[in-house]
């Protein structure tokens, strides 16, 4: 098996659709944010995921600084774009990852937004798997990706949780500064969906407790742009069908100021019914569904704080 070329990819980088081309073995920053070198904001078994992904132990989830996306909304700005986090090298991650397979006995190691540092994560899993640790690699993504650099990634990823945040190609443009997002993400979620089929827990004769393999589709509901969500999911239901997994989020919450209209504020509970009510139109099959918190001045429990030990209070009231 072919390890990813960590340095024609960093050389002039390709990783993402931004093509930005910098030398990041030179030191020269992507739009990412980062070099060539490794920065880790957290690691540590997480168990805000859904079910099939955190499970009872929780999912072995690594945070890299930086981000090729860089959304005005974003929850984890402190390591997307603040890019708060340590210089770590790949054995050091494996060495963390295998301590959490015995001491917390996670069901998978889950690698957030990793795409500007996908060469890194691939030799994780090569180590990883060479040391006989062969839980499921999850890739958690944004949707925004380049199928050549998914082809590549195929034989070390097992499970595919891409983010389709955008029907709506201005909205797009405003928040994440890609109005070719739509088309882009279609294009890789169809290209993820070739290679792994739907996440297998919705398969005749699985058990339905943990997901090994296969595709779960997910979107966030954004507050004032409800009519983005509703145009989203006809998109998926008309390329991929209603037996697509869709994971429904509510978790939106303002972090950081944002111009855009209306995203100053939680989700309200009929934003959220409107769109729910549209997936039951449709005719989703598979559905997993984060209601809104009942207290909207309530910070959520997976809320992060990296400055912390354990940014998540979710994490640490499972672990009670």
């Amino acid at each position: 098996m072919t390890v990813m070329d960590s340095v024609s990819h960093y050389r002039a980088c390709d990783l993402c659709p931004h093509l930005c081309g910098v030398d990041r073995l030179q030191g020269e920053l992507g739009y990412c944010g980062e070099c060539a070198q490794l920065r880790i904001a957290s690691i540590g078994a997480h168990f805000g995921e859904e079910p099939p992904i955190s499970g009872q132990y929780g999912s072995g989830t690594v945070f890299f600084s930086g981000c090729h996306l860089q959304c005005d909304f974003c929850q984890n700005h402190q390591i997307s774009r603040e890019h708060l986090g340590q210089n770590m090298n790949v054995m050091d991650v494996v060495d963390r990852l295998e301590e959490l397979t015995f001491t917390s006995q996670i069901h998978n190691v889950n690698f957030v937004t990793p795409t500007h540092v996908l060469p890194k994560t691939v030799e994780i899993i090569q180590e990883l798997r060479g040391r006989r640790i062969e839980i499921p690699a999850i890739y958690n993504m944004s949707g925004y990706e380049r199928r050549e650099i998914l082809q590549e990634l195929e034989p070390f990823a097992d499970i595919y949780l891409p983010d389709f945040k955008y029907a709506d190609t201005h909205l797009g443009e405003r928040l994440s500064h890609c109005s070719n997002y739509p088309s882009t993400a279609l294009d890789a979620i169809a290209e993820m969906l070739r290679q792994k089929g739907f996440l297998d827990v919705f398969l005749p004769g699985h058990d339905g407790a943990i997901a090994g393999r296969g595709v779960l589709q997910r979107h966030l509901i954004l507050p004032g742009h409800i009519q983005n969500s509703l145009d989203a999911l006809d998109m998926l239901f008309i390329e991929f069908g209603k037996e697509l997994p869709i994971s429904l989020m509510s978790q939106y919450h303002p972090v950081r100021p944002c111009q855009e209209p209306g995203m100053d504020q939680r989700l309200t509970a009929e934003e959220f019914q409107r769109v729910y009510d549209h997936t039951q139109e449709l005719g989703f099959q598979h559905l997993f569904v984060q209601y809104p918190a009942e207290s909207r001045n309530q910070r959520p429990d997976f809320l992060p704080d990296f400055r912390k030990k354990q940014p998540f209070e979710g994490n640490m009231l499972h672990s009670q």
